[in-house]
């Protein structure tokens, strides 16, 4: 039986479970285990886009409710506005105050149009710069959580900076003289996840996704056809495990079975004792120590190696997804 048929039977069961009340939910995460367990490799590139994308995945408010033990949320960039497809604020972690921003993409469809499905618009970017410095400042820890398909491209966009914006993250950030964090909870796309993407220690959830551009836009512009985006999703390599394998992020927190949004209370206990065991690293390091160790890795990104041969890698990624024929 195909793995799509037995998801559409156990979605099927729980909405059978919820309305006569039968209980069932432990026993069906307890399948949900077994086929993973059975199965490796059982979800394919398209399924972690699907599960990344799931509107019930917990956003960056619903981890901070999770982790923090006090948070009071911050507004305003002092230039523009204020930008709800970016929050931030101040929050305790176990007697720690540190500041966390992040993107919101909203759990119902009337709360993804007002927070404009986590797309960040320029005063967002700048408010989120406008904490870190903050932080800086009187010394408080960074946390940033990443879910966002990418900055919000609108003509409004543009004419308020949104290019500029995200450049000046990206520069101040890597000099940041404080300890930060950040986590890709659900989609990292493209400019919009690097500008609030750049930290001391880079991490990813299991079915998060990290690339340049959506596999619908990949498959628009490379394979000439938006309706190929599960092939494209295959060619991009945008899974944890391949950019782990690409040395980008320096782990990956596991999520359980089915995803996140199936128990967002233990994915919130992974993604803290992570916060609790960096810190107490991090923030044990001077300043000078975290900016030079920040910018070597990110010099590192990319390096040509001829030995490890990974252009033949490259080459073939873009031999497959080039249509030459039809240039």
């Amino acid at each position: 039986m195909k793995k799509e048929r037995i998801d559409a039977l156990l979605k099927e069961l729980e909405e059978l479970s919820q309305d006569t009340a039968l209980g069932l939910n432990d026993d069906i995460r307890n399948i949900r285990k077994k086929l993973e367990t059975k199965q490796p490799g059982a979800f394919s590139t398209w399924d972690h886009v699907k599960i990344a994308r799931e509107i019930k995945r917990p956003g960056t408010l619903e981890y901070v409710n999770l982790i923090c033990d006090d948070f009071m949320e911050l507004h305003g960039d002092r230039y523009y506005g204020d930008d709800p497809a970016m929050v931030g604020g101040i929050g305790i972690i176990d007697g720690r105050p540190v500041t966390i921003i992040g993107n919101q993409k909203g759990s119902n469809m009337k709360e993804s149009i007002a927070r404009n499905y986590g797309m960040g618009s320029p005063e967002g970017y700048r408010k989120a710069l406008r904490l870190a410095k903050q932080a800086e400042k009187f010394q408080r820890p960074v946390i940033f959580f990443v879910d966002t398909p990418g900055a919000y491209p609108g003509i409004g966009a543009e004419e308020r900076g949104i290019g500029e914006a995200i450049a000046r993250n990206l520069k101040e950030l890597s000099i940041l003289k404080t300890p930060s964090i950040s986590f890709i909870i659900g989609e990292g796309g493209s400019g919009g996840a690097l500008g609030i993407g750049i930290s001391d220690k880079l991490y990813m959830l299991e079915h998060s996704i990290y690339s340049v551009i959506t596999p619908e836009g990949f498959a628009s512009i490379l394979l000439r056809d938006s309706s190929k985006a599960k092939e494209a999703a295959a060619i991009m390599k945008m899974t944890s495990e391949d950019i782990m394998n690409f040395n980008i992020i320096h782990g990956v927190i596991p999520e359980p079975p089915g995803g996140a949004h199936e128990n967002p209370e233990e994915t919130a206990k992974h993604i803290k004792e992570v916060i609790k065991q960096d810190l107490g690293v991090l923030c044990s390091k001077q300043p000078e120590q975290l900016v030079r160790y920040r910018l070597k890795k990110i010099r590192s990104i990319g390096h040509f190696d001829e030995q490890k041969g990974w252009w033949k890698e490259l080459f073939s990624i873009f031999s497959k997804s080039l249509d030459l024929r039809a240039l």
